[in-house]
């Protein structure tokens, strides 16, 4: 009997995003519950007490708790294995996760809501951050691009979705709201792949219960 999952998330949160679609991927039914961040939900005590980090997501399984996008896509990928996120042979295995960082480590941590906080107490206006969250996001989708160049589509490693295109899919989302280009090599025939499978279809942020549209 699968454990109902009970999604901590905020519609849009790249993160909370990357989680919906392999929820949706894995056919598993969850219950959501939204924490505005531009509100400071995430900091209040009760969610602390689920999340001390105050991130979202966070991903309640039964009487557990699971943090962090990345963790929480790979249990699902291991209590629910098909379809898999994640090649069986090492190699193959390794240079998706190596992708998917670019995004989860790389690009993302250093352009985040928290981060574009402190550029703005720090003095800098508007312009100059949303130029700053730009040049990041453009820097690590063209080493993202290089990196899964020869391989053949529709998808990053193939025909098959993996993690590296649940996580490239909601990245594209971000670098559309601060102006960064993302036409690079094969990534805009991805996600225009992947926009073609219901799971991703469902996942966006604007049909979410808690969007502002």
């Amino acid at each position: 009997m699968t454990e109902h999952l009970v999604l901590h998330g905020f519609w849009r949160s790249t993160a909370s995003w990357r989680v919906r679609i392999a929820l949706a991927l894995k056919g598993l039914e969850w219950t959501g519950i939204a924490h505005h961040l531009r509100l400071g939900e995430q900091g209040a005590p009760a969610y602390l007490a689920i999340n001390p980090q105050g991130f979202v997501p966070a991903l309640a399984v039964g009487d557990d708790v699971l943090t962090q996008s990345m963790a929480i896509c790979e249990y699902l990928d291991e209590v629910h294995p098909e379809p898999p996120l994640l090649p069986r042979e090492p190699m193959a295995r390794a240079k998706v996760r190596a992708a998917a960082q670019v995004i989860a480590c790389d690009i993302h941590p250093v352009q985040n809501l928290k981060v574009l906080k402190m550029l703005r107490h720090r003095g800098l206006d508007q312009p100059a951050i949303d130029a700053w969250a730009a040049e990041v996001i453009e820097s690590g989708l063209s080493a993202f691009a290089g990196l899964i160049a020869a391989n053949a589509g529709p998808y990053c490693f193939g025909d098959k979705v993996t993690l590296a295109d649940v996580l490239l899919v909601p990245q594209l989302g971000n670098a559309r709201r601060f102006g960064a280009s993302y036409d690079f090599g094969r990534i805009p025939d991805i996600e225009a792949a992947c926009m073609a499978n219901p799971a991703f279809a469902a996942a966006v942020p604007e049909l979410q219960p808690d969007a502002e549209i």
